[in-house]
């Protein structure tokens, strides 16, 4: 983050007034990180309250477009920006909007991404190390958007991100340091690849049993 833009952000954290309960709860420190929030399900709906408990999280430019629309004038050109966002210990958000100018596209986006958080759980989940640190992912997780089909596969450590270069971002934004990776469909589609690949991050709080062992257990419990 540039001085100027952290020097912004201090300025509009001053004059914050939230309006939301969970931002006057945040404001007033009952509420100390983001995992908190996350975890609790609670929607967040004021941009603020993430600079606030994170204002080191990393943004990026994944995705910019000049769209046109037919109106009876002629075409109505506009910008779509896609950003992605994350603090690099297993918080991670992308967001998408459209202005007719670019940097006002990119910033809407950035709040967006903001306002659509994804916790990620993290650990390592290869049998080839056991070392039983958060750098990888913990099971195998397939996340898909339209044609896109990634699935995420543990790595031990050292092996660092095999993953294509479109996503590698988003792995090293949500705090995975070593992971293996197969790809379906057309992945040559920037913004569908890379969330493709957030939906099996978000996949990783998601661990259901198979019906075999859900039957196992309840065999046990009798």
């Amino acid at each position: 983050m540039t001085d100027g833009k952290a020097a912004e952000k201090e300025e509009v954290l001053k004059e914050w007034v939230p309006r939301t309960e969970l931002g006057k709860l945040v404001l007033s420190g009952k509420i100390k990180s983001l995992e908190e929030i996350l975890l609790s399900n609670r929607k967040i709906m004021e941009p603020e309250i993430v600079d606030y408990l994170e204002p080191d999280m990393q943004t990026m430019v994944i995705d910019v477009k000049k769209t046109a629309r037919v109106v009876r004038a002629g075409r109505k050109f506009s910008f779509r920006a896609a950003v992605l966002i994350g603090n690099k210990k297993g918080i991670i958000g992308i967001g998408m909007a459209k202005d007719r100018e670019k940097w006002p596209a990119v910033r809407k986006a950035e709040k967006n991404a903001k306002l659509n958080l994804i916790l990620v759980k993290r650990g390592c989940g290869s049998w080839e190390c056991g070392c039983n640190e958060e750098h990888s992912v913990p099971f195998q997780v397939t996340g898909k958007c339209a044609s896109v089909r990634v699935t995420l596969i543990p790595a031990p450590k050292g092996a660092g991100l095999v993953v294509g270069n479109k996503i590698k971002p988003v792995m090293e934004f949500a705090g995975i340091k070593d992971v293996w990776s197969k790809t379906k469909g057309n992945t040559s589609t920037t913004l569908n690849f890379v969330r493709a690949a957030i939906d099996a991050l978000r996949r990783t709080l998601k661990v259901k049993q198979s019906p075999d062992m859900e039957r196992k257990i309840v065999k046990v419990t009798k």
